[in-house]
């Protein structure tokens, strides 16, 4: 019986899913709201997602303005967008944050193409973490006498074709998104 690679193309699509959420979190030379995604906010002890909490506006190619339905929760936001790692001071107007995304610079736009191929390294890395749980299953059923060595070698082929297809997709993702990170 050969090996059914369906849970295992879930498990890699599953781990392209990640990895574009992770870039979408990295900002390119337009705002854009996904940048707040990985910010919680302390609101009544619980971390919560800023989108969770308040309306987050692309005002410009430049400017997110970010109005919460909790007035009280304004200084909240504004400390955890300080305390994040995007590199901006928000402007508090009492009602509203106004994050202006400053033009990248050519060192900056080299940091963040670093993290994107760092990012892309990693799901590369879950993508074959997943063929190496699909291998030893494979072994297993082999050594269980469940499948026949042809059978062994095909699923193994199968496996491999598949994790081939899940790495380009993930070089394609990046190079898409060092384009992105370049682009002026």
């Amino acid at each position: 019986m050969k090996l059914d690679v369906k849970e295992f193309e879930t498990k890699m699509q599953k781990s392209i899913a990640s990895y574009e959420y992770e870039l979408s979190s990295i900002r390119v030379g337009r705002a854009s709201a996904q940048v707040l995604n990985k910010i919680s906010v302390d609101y009544w002890g619980t971390p919560t997602p800023i989108a969770q909490m308040a309306e987050v506006k692309t005002t410009d190619a430049r400017t997110l303005l970010i109005t919460p339905w909790d007035a009280s929760s304004l200084k909240n936001i504004e400390r955890a967008i300080q305390e994040s790692d995007l590199g901006i001071n928000p402007q508090n107007d009492g009602k509203t944050i106004r994050l202006v995304f400053p033009a990248l610079t050519e060192e900056r736009r080299l940091e963040l193409k670093k993290q994107v191929s760092k990012m892309g390294e990693e799901a590369k890395v879950a993508i074959r973490n997943v063929r190496r749980e699909a291998n030893d299953k494979i072994k297993t059923m082999k050594k269980n006498s469940e499948m026949t060595e042809d059978e062994q070698k095909a699923s193994e082929k199968d496996t491999q074709d598949l994790t081939d297809k899940y790495i380009k997709i993930v070089d394609d993702v990046t190079a898409k998104k060092d384009r992105e990170v370049m682009e002026i």
